[in-house]
Parts: structure tokens; sequence; C-alpha cells
């Protein structure tokens, strides 16, 4: 899952997904059940770790969630900014269907299919949180993975890493906003200074830390920086699967009443997952851009930041909260579903290049 530059702004070198990627659904599910499981026999621990806050903020998680997130924003090089120009086409459409679309597309999911379709067997009291953990899932383009899923469909690294540069340079000011803008259209209580200081620990200071040691290490060499990476790459996966723990054992009860709940809210990711993937393809097929270009355009539409949500649902409504349980829904299912999306564009490569202009 790495992704890198060097230091003369060269492409970056994306290995293809390791074994323990292809699998990480699998991993997740063990997760599920090992939390599930300790949550059943040992309460009291986990009840333990719940109480560790400051300000709303759980201590063991806010760690476990920086160690997440930073080797992810170690990645990107945000110096690839000078060359969005290049295809701005292809950047048009990702920021149109990321930013315009996919938040709002998923809101209105989620209100056909959490508070209409499916309300009659979901706890009625958890209604209101489960739309905002999708909000909050949707409202966060992916990071890291695109690199591999566009690696995996042959798109242009540099583009890749220039869309991703951007991408995360809007979220530092347009996260809480849409989310507040879409909580409120959802009619759910919008907790302001939670957002903002969710916003400040797991985007704006995370983001300052990973550039700044991005640079120290590449002031020391390329293999540094790469050596870096595979060192740390581990322990970030890591904190994800031992935040699911935590967190499905807080979950277990809820989710062994109501076993179909993980079903039902996946439907909604799902949906949107194909929807902007597909309308990302087809905009950059219409405007004229490259295969290679429409690829990872159509990919990181697709894709969630999950770790960021992950931690803004836990900050915003708590462990034991439905928000919480919809963002790692979409942990659970990213890397089948953006599997079958990679096969998809690949497959449809002469449909695609027939009908697009070359410019």
């Amino acid at each position: 899952m790495t992704a890198t530059t060097n230091t003369a702004g060269c492409a970056p070198a994306v290995p293809a997904m390791s074994g323990f990627e292809r699998y990480l659904t699998v991993w997740v599910a063990l997760c599920i059940v090992a939390g599930i499981a300790l949550g059943q026999f040992v309460p009291g621990v986990f009840q333990s770790i719940g109480r560790m806050e400051i300000a709303q903020v759980n201590l063991p998680v806010g760690v476990l969630i920086w160690v997440m997130i930073v080797p992810m924003l170690l990645k990107v090089d945000f110096g690839t900014l000078g060359q969005v120009k290049q295809h701005w086409r292809g950047i048009g459409v990702t920021l149109f269907v990321n930013w315009a679309v996919k938040p709002f597309s998923m809101a209105l999911l989620a209100w056909i299919f959490i508070r209409h379709v499916f309300a009659q067997w979901l706890p009625a009291d958890q209604l209101d949180s489960y739309v905002a953990g999708l909000i909050l899932l949707a409202a966060a383009p992916c990071t890291a993975m695109v690199f591999v899923w566009s690696r995996l469909t042959g798109g242009d690294p540099v583009f890749t890493l220039s869309q991703v540069a951007l991408n995360d340079t809007i979220m530092v000011f347009a996260f809480a906003p849409v989310v507040g803008l879409l909580l409120g259209l959802s009619s759910i209580s919008v907790p302001w200074a939670t957002l903002l200081v969710s916003v400040a620990l797991y985007i704006v200071i995370p983001v300052i830390v990973a550039q700044v040691w991005r640079r120290a290490l590449l002031r020391r060499g390329q293999a540094t920086f790469d050596a870096a990476l595979a060192r740390i790459g581990p322990l970030s996966i890591a904190a994800l699967l031992l935040t699911l723990v935590l967190l499905f054992a807080f979950q277990g009860q809820a989710i062994l009443q109501q076993p179909l709940v993980i079903a039902m809210l996946a439907v909604p990711i799902l949906i949107q997952v194909f929807f902007n993937s597909g309308l990302a393809y087809w905009l950059n097929r219409q405007a004229g851009e490259q295969h290679a270009i429409a690829c990872p355009s159509a990919l990181i539409g697709a894709s969630n930041f999950f770790e960021l949500a992950v931690a803004a649902a836990i900050s915003l409504f708590g462990f034991h909260s439905g928000a919480a349980l919809a963002t790692v829904v979409g942990v659970l299912i990213e890397v089948p579903v953006m599997l079958l999306v990679v096969r998809l564009v690949n497959r449809s490569r002469g449909w695609y290049e027939r009908g697009h202009s070359t410019t």
C-alpha cells in the first residue's frame, strides 16, 4: 500500500496489493468476532477503556487513530499540486464527484434506506446515528488505498498522487462544513465544537506531523524514506484492526440482538460506490480523458478515508453509537467491492477508448 515519490519529483512507485491487504475483509471479520466475544466475556475491561476520556476524546482510540492516519498521510506529496493543471478535466471530475455528489448522494441514500426501507428492522433510537455515520464515511475521500487501486488498473501514478494531495488539502477546510451541512439537513444535531476538534485532531495536526516527518526522512534519502514506510505500514493496519476490536466489544450486544444490521447498513454504501465510480468514469470519458486518468479518478470517488470516518464517528457519537458501527461497515466491504470496481474498469477499457476523444 506504499506510495512514494523521490526527491526529484518522479512518479511514485506503487507495489501491487499485498496478501494482507487483499484479505483485509477477512481480518476485519475476525476482529468483529474477537471484539464481540471479548466484550461479552470481559466487559469490565472495555468499560474501563471507554472511561479513559479527555474532552470527549477517548485516549486509547486517539493514539490508535494517529498510528493509523499519520502513515497514510506520510505517503502524500503536496508538491504534486503544481501538476494538477496537466489533467485539469480529470481533476475537475474528481473534485465534482468527491465533493458535490458523493456526500449528498450518500445522505439521500441513507435517508431512503435507513429512515424508510429498513427503518422497521433497525433500532429506532439509532436511526439518526446510522445516517450520521454514513455521511461521515462519504465526506472523507480516500487517501492511501487509492494508490493500490490505481496501480491495479494501470492508472497514471502522478495524477493519482496529485488528486490525493488536492483532496487532502480541500478536506482540511471542507470536511467539517460538509458534514455539518448534511447532518443539519438530515435533522441531526451538529456538535460543532466536537466536530471542529475532530478535524484538528484527525486531519490538521496529522497532516502537519506527517509532512514534517516526510521532509525530514527525504532529506536523508529516498532509501531511508522507503525503509521507514515499510516499517510503519504494518503498524497502521494493526492499529486499525485493534480499533475495530475495541469498537465491536462495545457494539457486540446490539449486533447480537440484530445481526442483520451490518447487511442493511452495507446496502447504501454499495450503491454509492457503484454510482460514484460509474459517474466519474463516464464523465472522464465524456471529457476526453485517457483511461489511465479515468481509472484513479473513478476509484477515488468510490472509496473512502475510512480511518478518518471511524475516528470522527467515535469522537462525535461515541463507541456505542450506530455512527461508529456504520463507518466500520465501510471498512468491512471496502476491499472486495473496490476489487470488483477495479475489475470492471479494466474489462471495460476497450469500450472506454472507443468512445473518448483524445486530446
